[in-house]
């Protein structure tokens, strides 16, 4: 008898060991080390999963590095130096097309437009895009996505960049926005928040946005290796789960609570900047709503590649677009 009891108290104690272990891994965390091609408003969404615990929420400890341009972060991914990236979705093509063995490949949106305007350096109350030939326009990187959507849009209105302008494209990206400060240029192409200061302070004018001219294209986007994505495919869902999170957030919250939920990664621009570049991008529906990356907007971005010079080869959607987990959390 006496047996039999401690027989029962030993499968009582082994019950609630089992289950105090079961709640210890839950409560563990995963790292994700993320690298971000530029710190940038345009990408609020991401910095509200840090803030507001969206990540956390999931079980992930993220770790973000800014890696400043597309072919470091790529290398940053390729290398092992990243678990996931955020970067425009045509390195995964670049990457693609020197046969890599283990390629990038993209599960989910964060920007789904350009994020530039087209600055002036005086007012221009009824703007056309004629009002460009002739003149001198300060582009972006040539072979970047900002480079190739700026002279699709100037294409589209009828613009040749080559013959109809001169065109500037030999400023590294960093110094783009000084060097029409300083004097240089009659037209600059320009992220914000720095489109929003030069407004504030007199220097140019935002008379156009390229992002609503050049439609929806998988601007930026999560990518990560082939390997890691078979390897860690939960990691990647909850990951996924969290920014679609954060997507919803921003998109519900007023303006002025998401500039000061992001405030902290932006120490040297004023809150009211903030909130008003929010503003913008989310007006002008730069801010993807859902993760899914559609297949329409895969193709558009080749297109505006091939426009460009840019494209290497044509890659079907397939081939480098998992839908799989996204769709899954929006379904929900």
């Amino acid at each position: 008898m006496k047996s039999l009891k401690y027989c029962c108290l030993f499968l009582i104690i082994l019950a609630i060991a089992a289950f105090t272990a079961g709640c210890g891994s839950n409560d563990e965390t995963t790292e994700v080390r993320l690298a971000e091609v530029t710190r940038s408003i345009f990408y609020a969404p991401q910095y509200a999963a840090i803030t507001q615990g969206f990540f956390e929420d999931e079980g992930l400890d993220v770790e973000l590095t800014t890696t400043w341009g597309g072919d470091t972060t790529m290398t940053t991914l390729l290398s092992g130096g990243a678990d996931i990236a955020l970067v425009g979705a045509e390195t995964s093509i670049y990457v693609y097309a020197q046969e890599a063995s283990d390629p990038a490949i993209n599960f989910a949106q964060l920007t789904q437009t350009d994020g530039t305007f087209l600055v002036s350096r005086e007012p221009a109350d009824d703007f056309q895009w004629d009002d460009l030939k002739g003149s001198t326009f300060l582009g972006q990187r040539k072979g970047g996505m900002p480079q190739m959507v700026g002279e699709y849009v100037l294409k589209q209105n009828g613009i040749n960049p080559q013959a109809d302008l001169e065109l500037i494209q030999n400023i590294d990206f960093g110094n783009i926005a000084s060097a029409f400060a300083s004097g240089t240029g009659d037209y600059v192409q320009l992220f914000e928040p720095q489109a929003t200061v030069f407004e504030q302070e007199g220097i140019g004018y935002i008379i156009d946005s390229f992002g609503t001219q050049s439609r929806n294209v998988p601007y930026t986007v999560y990518m990560t290796k082939e390997s890691f994505l078979n390897k860690n495919e939960d990691t990647v869902e909850r990951f996924t789960r969290a920014i679609n999170k954060a997507q919803k957030w921003v998109q519900e919250q007023p303006a002025d609570v998401v500039a000061e939920a992001i405030e902290e990664f932006f120490d040297d621009t004023p809150l009211d900047v903030i909130e008003q570049v929010v503003v913008r991008y989310r007006d002008q529906g730069s801010y993807a709503e859902s993760p899914v990356l559609q297949e329409e907007a895969w193709y558009h971005l080749q297109d505006i590649m091939q426009e460009a010079g840019e494209l290497p080869m044509e890659v079907n959607y397939e081939d480098l677009v998992n839908t799989e987990i996204a769709e899954k959390i929006m379904n929900e």
